[in-house]
């Protein structure tokens, strides 16, 4: 169920957590006033700390309620790694209430659904449900969040589970290129770690480790619960503060000082590579990257704007040779790769800009990365308005219209509430996206991309990928 795959993130804000929370608590003492975050999200902040944020649609017949944690693979050690992971298989295997045919049973009578997923700095459960079984649902996600049993017998069956799960990510070259893709970016640090940590990490994590995790993180101030659909906002806050209100608000003091120091550390980006050459696979797989933006960097708009111009392109689409992309004609007019695929990837505080190569035209990788790279050459002194005005309507589309359904809303909500303290709504989304011009992109393109060091991922066929030094010296190249 982990969410592991490397992909363009939906828009989040650009303010503080501390901004929310700074509202003065009601004279009764136990939450915040509702704040309109957005057009159409309230938010409330308990007592305790916990933010309950939705998004009301009246006339929807169903929820989604989740709870998504400021917590994810990067808040463990070398030691632990895997341990979040690990909690999300463990979460619906019973609780000190419910057995887990009890818990399976009571969501399927409801007609629900319940899941979970796990990322490098976030963790999620989510139910939706009919409005009328939003209590029972949300009875349920503190049960499991509360009262989970974390039995020594279910952690020694889900072992094998994670590790066939581990395997199978294996086989998927996308998955792994990434991995080592961050793992070389941010190599000895939180951020570099896989999220389901390495397979003596899963044979090895005990019930004290599961504990220590959960009292190091899981803790009010780093929650939010998100409703989207029929739930009203006074509904879901009277149900946090009735299921919720015993949410610590701070961590025990056990293993949280070295884990704290270790998060609060700006990850140090370094220019390096990883290279796995297996020539039985037939093809070139190549991630390249620059250290990106955060999510709360002032450029995280341009830094999308800047992806979509280089755009995504694959040879089977029937559009391919018709795309906008420059870099799309070039690579279909030269037969230089099979795919590829632009990427700008949010942290906390940094990120990940970049591209994703797939070839099977092994003798011309090469003239493929080459030629990759003077596009992004390119974008620091020529850009064109008809480009930039593109780019910006695909991204527009592509993050407003994903908000299709309640659980994609949730979704939204939650990770924009848990990443900058609010949410951005259509409207400002529209505007802000719609007010970078040409003279942003080059700016961009001039800070992040112009003879900066650079990541590289490569798996496959990949003899005939130049040096390191090589590929490096075009990134300052005036073509």
């Amino acid at each position: 169920m982990a969410s592991r795959r490397l992909a363009l993130n939906v828009a989040q804000g650009l303010r503080s957590r501390a901004a929310l929370n700074a509202v003065a608590p009601l004279r009764r003492g136990f939450a915040t006033p509702v704040v309109k975050n957005g057009p159409n999200t309230e938010t409330t902040t308990l007592t305790n700390g916990l933010t309950v944020a939705t998004e009301h649609s009246p006339w929807a017949q169903t929820s989604t309620v989740g709870m998504w944690i400021d917590a994810g693979s990067r808040a463990e050690t070398d030691k632990t790694n895997g341990t979040a992971h690990f909690l999300e298989h463990l979460a619906f295997k019973g609780t000190n209430k419910r057995t887990q045919h009890q818990l399976e049973l009571e969501i399927e009578n409801m007609g629900g659904h319940l899941n979970a997923y796990t990322s490098r700095e976030n963790t999620v459960y989510y139910a939706k449900a009919f409005n009328a079984d939003v209590p029972a649902t949300v009875d349920i996600l503190s049960d499991i969040l509360q009262n989970s049993k974390l039995d020594p017998q279910a952690i020694e069956r889900e072992r094998d589970v994670i590790l066939r799960e581990s395997e199978e990510v294996d086989k998927q070259l996308e998955e792994v290129v990434f991995d080592h893709l961050h793992a070389t970016a941010f190599q000895g640090q939180p951020l570099g770690r896989t999220i389901l940590g390495p397979a003596k990490n899963i044979l090895s994590i005990q019930k004290n480790d599961l504990v220590d995790y959960i009292k190091t993180n899981y803790t009010a101030d780093r929650m939010v619960l998100v409703g989207a659909g029929g739930v009203p906002h006074k509904q879901l806050v009277e149900l946090a503060e009735k299921h919720f209100s015993g949410l610590p608000t701070e961590p025990y003091t056990g293993a949280a000082s070295a884990v704290a120091a270790a998060q609060k550390a700006t990850p140090d980006f370094i220019g390096s590579e990883v290279r796995m050459r297996d020539d039985t696979i037939p093809t070139a797989n190549i991630a390249i990257a620059v250290e990106g933006v955060s999510w709360k960097d002032d450029d995280y708009f341009t830094a999308l704007v800047t992806q979509a111009i280089v755009g995504n392109w694959d040879r089977a689409m029937g559009n391919a040779p018709h795309m906008g992309s420059k870099l799309s004609g070039f690579v279909h007019k030269n037969n230089l790769a099979n795919s590829f695929m632009s990427f700008s990837t949010s942290y906390s505080d940094t990120g990940l800009w970049g591209i994703y190569l797939v070839s099977d035209q092994i003798t011309r990788l090469d003239d493929l990365v080459h030629f990759t790279l003077r596009e992004w050459s390119r974008l620091s002194y020529s850009v064109g308005e008809a480009e930039v005005e593109r780019a910006k309507a695909q991204l527009k589309a592509s993050l407003l219209l994903s908000l299709d359904g309640t659980t994609a809303v949730a979704e939204d909500i939650g990770r924009q509430i848990i990443t900058t303290g609010r949410r951005m709504g259509a409207e400002e989304i529209e505007r802000v996206v719609g007010a970078i011009t040409e003279k942003d992109v080059m700016r961009f393109a001039q800070t992040k991309l112009w003879d900066q060091d650079i990541a590289i991922s490569a798996v496959g066929s990949i003899e005939g990928l130049f040096d390191y030094n090589r590929i490096r010296a075009d990134m300052s190249r005036n073509f």
